[in-house]
């Protein structure tokens, strides 16, 4: 016999705008990739399609502006571990791995790969936005409660100021979803906003 438990969400505070400095400011771009993403992928977030557009803007505007845009992308070799969670995905050098098209980065974007969930987690993250000056992140894309949240986990404990826009955030359950915006807004300080369109850098 299954037993099913419901939970209540606690309260999520939602900002309705935020202004960031340009200067030390970062848009970081989780694992937008085809496996994610699109259809034919190896582990789609369906909700991850409805992002693509609020991302898109928010890059261009950061671009516009100055801020540096940062992209991990998730990377795997034959063998690894996490294909018995997961099953094989993102394989490095096949169109799984691939950023998608339409969030293609620029020349001056930064593009890191990740081997596990955390974007900080044996990559040069870290060190990159403190020889930029950068303290507050603007975090976007999949999955929400993996990727994403432990990106911005490593983020909170290292004192980075996070921005998280709601529009640009996937998962593969609704529960999963407003976790994430939880944590990142109680746990980690951080600022849950509706739109990526009602962020302003100056």
């Amino acid at each position: 016999m299954n037993e099913t438990v419901k939970v209540e969400v606690p309260e999520i505070k939602i900002a309705d705008a935020v202004t960031l400095p340009a200067r030390d400011t970062a848009v970081i771009i989780v694992d937008m990739q085809n496996d994610f993403v699109k259809e034919g992928g190896k582990l789609v977030v369906p909700q991850a399609r409805e992002t693509i557009e609020p991302i898109r803007r928010l890059v261009e505007k950061a671009r516009s502006n100055s801020v540096r845009v940062i992209y991990t992308q998730d990377t795997h070799w034959d063998g690894d571990p996490e294909f018995k969670l997961w099953g094989e995905h993102v394989k490095i050098g096949t169109w799984g791995w691939r950023i998608i098209d339409e969030l293609k980065p620029a020349e001056n974007d930064i593009v890191l790969i990740k081997t596990r969930y955390d974007g900080f987690y044996g990559t040069p993250l870290d060190d990159i936005l403190r020889s930029y000056g950068i303290r507050n992140l603007v975090i976007t894309g999949t999955v929400a409660n993996i990727c994403v949240l432990h990106t911005a986990a490593s983020a909170g404990l290292r004192w980075y100021k996070i921005v998280l826009p709601m529009d640009t955030v996937s998962a593969l359950t609704e529960f999963d979803y407003y976790l994430t915006l939880r944590q990142v807004s109680w746990l980690y300080n951080g600022i849950v906003v509706r739109t990526a369109d009602s962020i302003e850098f100056t």
